[in-house]
């Protein structure tokens, strides 16, 4: 993933001029650009200014950055295309669909009756095709959610 200076020399939103050109929106930790491959029309990234490859290298001062882009590009969005509804999202690791290894929140405007798949059902963005999941038991649930709660480890101040 980026996080060099050699490493953000290969990266695409680091190098790329047209990128620089498609940018709707900046502060000074964080840009957004609107996607060369949208969902929709005004599918739009936001990306920190310094090239890392997942969300846990970011400073809590880039986390803030790209969330407070996050609101401007939202209300543009409303404005220019009408949008009722959002997908906010971000792939982290190949495995898990990152194209690019440059950390980027997706915001994807919605409206009544737009391209794509409209309606969000898990199973079609993460569950192999065809592979039915049945519904949990709740017993399942707390033993899961008790073992998960043993691993918490929570940031000391």
């Amino acid at each position: 993933p980026c996080g060099s200076d050699v490493e953000s020399m290969s990266c695409p939103f680091c190098t790329l001029p047209d990128i620089q050109e498609r940018v709707i929106a900046r502060n000074d930790l964080a840009f957004a650009f609107l996607t060369n491959i949208p969902i929709v029309e005004g599918h739009t990234l936001i990306v920190p200014v310094r090239c890392v490859g997942a969300f846990d290298e970011l400073t809590p001062q880039e986390v803030q950055a790209i969330f407070d882009l996050r609101v401007v590009v939202r209300n543009a969005l409303v404005k220019t295309f009408d949008a009722q509804g959002f997908h906010y999202l971000w792939n982290e690791g190949e495995v898990a669909g990152q194209h690019v290894a440059h950390v980027h929140m997706q915001v994807v405007p919605r409206k009544q009756g737009d391209a794509g798949i409209y309606t969000y059902e898990p199973k079609q963005y993460l569950y192999l095709p065809g592979r039915e999941r049945p519904i949990s038991a709740p017993e399942e649930l707390h033993t899961t959610a008790s073992l998960i709660q043993k691993n918490i480890l929570w940031p000391t101040k």
